[in-house]
């Protein structure tokens, strides 16, 4: 007798909210660009205002880095055909880790195919059924899953609350403890407190690690970093960095001492049996590195910018939330207004992105705007009109 079993996919049948969203002309995932990530890029032929970019120091398409991928083609070929553990370790792998470790001013650097991956692989590697990850409730997804993949118990404290993270290392009983931080909240644009985050982690003998994805490149005042900004780096314990963002390309990488480093190497899940980073990747971050001890000048202009839309947003009357970085979100209230806005910005020419639930709270969906050095101030004009637009016309400023 056959069992009435329940149909696996059956929850795919009833997923409707993209077509739903398709079909009323309010779909803003997915959007296929023709140009690089540059302020200005291309859809359909249409010329955009890119504001939907984390290309903070707009070195994606910088002729040096463009120039350092194609050698490394040329040399190593399109990819390594193995994990790092096995065949797939280059001298130009190893040789970006020392340049990472120095940069970071850690003695030791291990790099990773994605910044994901870092997360996944780090956090459950050093944690396990009998530790404690403490996380902050607006962590990124990757620092989630980490924790997921770890079996420790996990314990999330609220939004940047020092206090709330003492709370919980007092009520753990001694456990081994790993403290879990954002240094930049990629949706909020917030920095964490992280002189007091460090402190409390230390004094109740916690380690701490720093997911800084969005912070290298726009924070400290030689683009380390959060813990630079805070002037903490020999006391944070391990720095987590991405590519994708200020070093133009894909990966990730984790700094600290050398002993966890190895310890990592040989045990991060996600690095053993994960194809390695290509060399256009590897060499692509090396030439950014580069660029960012060279040419200040692109920390100083993504600065001045911050500054200038922070205030030109709250001049109009937008509420743009507690951000000091280029991350500059704005706030709309519901769901449906974020996708109706989104559509309006681009009639206008401007690129940004939507967050909407589960990514930010219910009934807080916000406008993520986020900047490049590269932007002129011409460019920011028209998107600040862009908006005075759409947020009079759906009634969000006077």
């Amino acid at each position: 007798m056959a069992l009435n079993r329940q149909d696996l996919f059956e929850k795919c049948r009833r997923f409707t909210r993209a077509r739903d969203l398709i079909e009323a002309g309010l779909y803003p995932y997915f959007r296929m660009i023709e140009s690089a990530q540059d302020p200005v890029v291309y859809m359909g032929g249409k010329r955009m205002i890119m504001v939907g970019s984390n290309n903070y120091l707009g070195l994606t398409n910088h002729p040096k880095v463009k120039e350092a991928a194609i050698e490394a083609v040329k040399k190593y070929g399109s990819g390594c055909a193995g994990s790092r553990f096995l065949n797939g370790t280059l001298d130009i792998h190893v040789a970006l880790e020392d340049k990472l470790a120095r940069f970071m001013r850690k003695e030791a650097a291990l790099v990773f195919s994605t910044g994901f991956q870092v997360n996944l692989g780090v956090i459950s590697a050093l944690a396990g059924k009998d530790d404690v990850v403490i996380i902050d409730k607006m962590d990124h997804a990757s620092i989630i899953d980490g924790c997921r993949l770890s079996y420790a118990e996990v314990k999330k404290c609220r939004h940047n609350n020092p206090a709330d993270l003492e709370r919980i290392l007092e009520g753990i009983n001694g456990s081994a403890a790993l403290v879990v931080v954002d240094g930049v909240f990629s949706m909020e644009g917030d920095v964490v407190n992280l002189p007091e985050v460090l402190r409390i982690a230390h004094k109740h003998g916690a380690r701490l690690m720093v997911d800084d994805a969005h912070g290298i490149g726009v924070l400290g005042k030689t683009g380390r970093g959060t813990a630079e900004h805070f002037g903490l780096e020999k006391k944070v314990d391990l720095i987590m960095g991405t590519y994708s963002k200020s070093l133009a390309s894909i990966g990730g990488f984790i700094a600290g001492d050398k002993d966890i480093i190895n310890y990592i190497k040989h045990s991060a899940r996600s690095l053993i049996f994960s194809a390695s980073p290509p060399p256009a990747s590897v060499a692509a971050v090396s030439a950014a590195l580069d660029i960012i001890d060279s040419e200040p000048w692109r920390m100083q202009r993504l600065a001045e910018i911050t500054k200038k839309m922070i205030k030109g947003f709250k001049d109009l009357g937008f509420e743009v939330g507690p951000t000091e970085t280029p991350i500059v979100p704005i706030m709309v209230g519901g769901d449906e207004t974020a996708f109706q806005m989104a559509v309006m910005l681009q009639e206008e020419g401007v690129f940004a992105n939507v967050a909407v639930s589960p990514a930010v709270p219910n009934g807080k969906a916000l406008i993520r705007t986020s900047y490049m050095a590269t932007h002129t101030d011409e460019h920011l004009d028209i998107v600040i009109e862009a908006f005075k637009k759409a947020g009079r016309g759906l009634g969000i400023i006077p």
